[in-house]
């Protein structure tokens, strides 16, 4: 016997045939999870990059009203969307803001009002900014698990069409 009939070769089975309807549910997909991303981007980064900018020097305001507000929970994943006024001097500040952090939590919140005197602009609460860490740890775990499946699944696309075209070699 010799060297090369002790030489395994590896055994290359032909993907399976893609039909458009697969091609179809898989762009569906890969859309719907490029969608849940722009929504990160979209609502709940940029309160958490304004919360940063005033985690320091945010203080109750007393003249800060919440005028609608709700929290919902997915088993450790909870969401808060709350909009807050404030008057000032110079009109009345409306923020929504998105909060989603994770962990255990059974009945309701308690909130404050908060907000750095030189920037009311940037209204938030204290749970937000209680939560600050949980919430840009979250917001990097969702958003990249989100990434990496999108591009997984386009690679795998990829693969799939050269695999069946005969190219990969």
């Amino acid at each position: 016997m010799t060297a090369s009939a002790n030489r395994t070769e590896p055994l290359r089975l032909p993907p399976p045939s893609q039909g458009w309807g697969n091609i179809f549910w898989t762009l569906f997909g890969l859309v719907a999870l490029a969608a849940l991303l722009v929504a990160c981007a979209v609502f709940t980064a940029p309160p958490i990059l304004s919360d940063w900018q005033v985690r320091d020097t945010a203080r109750p305001v007393a003249e800060a009203r919440v005028t609608d507000g709700k929290c919902s929970a997915k088993i450790v994943l909870h969401i808060c969307d709350v909009t807050l006024n404030l008057r000032t001097p110079t009109g009345t500040v409306v923020r929504r803001v998105n909060t989603v952090f994770t962990g255990f939590h059974v009945g309701d919140y308690n909130i404050r009002v908060m907000a750095d005197p030189a920037r009311p602009d940037l209204v938030t609460t204290d749970l937000a900014l209680d939560r600050l860490w949980n919430r840009t740890i979250t917001l990097l775990v969702v958003a990249g698990a989100l990434a990496s499946i999108i591009v997984a699944g386009i690679a795998a696309m990829i693969r799939n069409r050269r695999a069946a075209s005969g190219t990969i070699g």
